[in-house]
């Protein structure tokens, strides 16, 4: 059984590679954060996952979009503007000699607290951010074979609860969806929303397609997520009919070709999910479509976007 979208093959070279902890570069095993880190407490901050290609940093102005939107939903002061906080992206690649093939993880958290406690008025310090870069790609075999989903009985909320657009570190719903898809032999969870359509994956967007229209949610109850943002636009841009709306598991049990989206892997088909084998259980003609389409899509953006 693999990891899901996110599995990958160890890179010797990540040994040896320096995290940025607040301004400072460190080895690996030297990045730590103390134990009264809100972030560690609670659960207490926001997070964006970044690809690095040719030089590149694709989508980079939609990922901090999302990022200090979030930030700011919670009240985070960061403390960098979005020019200082790239520039500190760039200068951790440039210091490791990275430049491809490269997946970043950015966090930040509201800070040092002066005791464990949820109250943001505890905080003595500036926000902690931390920025991991690895050499990491998506196992090809992964994105053509694809992946196996279960659906789980773990939903996804309502914003009123806690707002499933937040890419918050408090993921604890994500995580348990995950273990009950892995308990029941299958790679990542496929999660329906408060009424019973399908909403999204634990760490990917779901995407169907039935008679040659491509099908996702209505995104209400899912992060908003670049890569699913991409896909829609993509999907428009070249004639693809693209819906986002409410649809049950049995749309999804007829459909002739599912996949998900994630920064991570791009494109990943689906061939099978809750034990039914989704169209001759092989990738499809309009999952490969996209994928060279995204592909594309990633190297103009990379180009044209903040270079290393």
């Amino acid at each position: 059984m693999s990891k899901g979208t996110h599995d990958y093959a160890p890179d010797p070279r990540n040994a040896a590679i320096r995290i940025n902890l607040n301004g400072e570069l460190v080895a690996r095993e030297d990045a730590k954060v103390s134990v009264f880190d809100a972030g560690y407490v609670l659960g207490d901050g926001v997070w964006e996952g970044l690809r690095v290609h040719d030089g590149g940093l694709p989508f980079l102005d939609q990922h901090l979009d999302r990022l200090y939107e979030g930030a700011k939903a919670l009240d985070l002061d960061i403390g960098l503007s979005r020019e200082q906080l790239s520039a500190r992206i760039v200068e951790t690649l440039r210091a490791n000699g990275m430049r491809d093939d490269v997946h970043i993880r950015l966090m930040v958290t509201r800070g040092l607290k002066a005791t464990p406690h949820q109250d943001p008025r505890f905080v003595i310090g500036p926000a902690t951010i931390v920025i991991v870069p690895e050499y990491k790609q998506p196992l090809p075999e992964t994105i053509e074979r694809g992946i196996r989903l279960f659906t789980v009985h773990v939903r996804r909320g309502a914003p009123d609860v806690q707002d499933p657009k937040l890419n918050s570190h408090s993921k604890l719903n994500c995580i348990l969806a995950c273990i009950q898809a892995q308990k029941a032999g299958c790679d990542e969870a496929l999660m329906l929303d408060p009424h019973g359509f399908v909403a999204t994956c634990n760490s990917t967007h779901f995407f169907i397609v039935r008679k040659g229209e491509v099908w996702t949610s209505t995104g209400k109850y899912c992060l908003g997520g670049i890569t699913r943002g991409n896909v829609v636009r993509l999907c428009h841009e070249h004639g693809i009919s693209m819906y986002e709306k409410d649809f049950s598991l049995t749309d999804v049990y007829g459909a002739e070709e599912a996949f998900v989206t994630g920064t991570f892997a791009g494109l990943t088909p689906v061939h099978e999910i809750d034990g039914r084998v989704i169209g001759d259980g092989a990738r499809g003609p309009m999952c490969l479509r996209l994928q060279t389409l995204y592909r594309q899509l990633v190297e103009r953006s990379s180009r044209e976007g903040v270079r290393v």
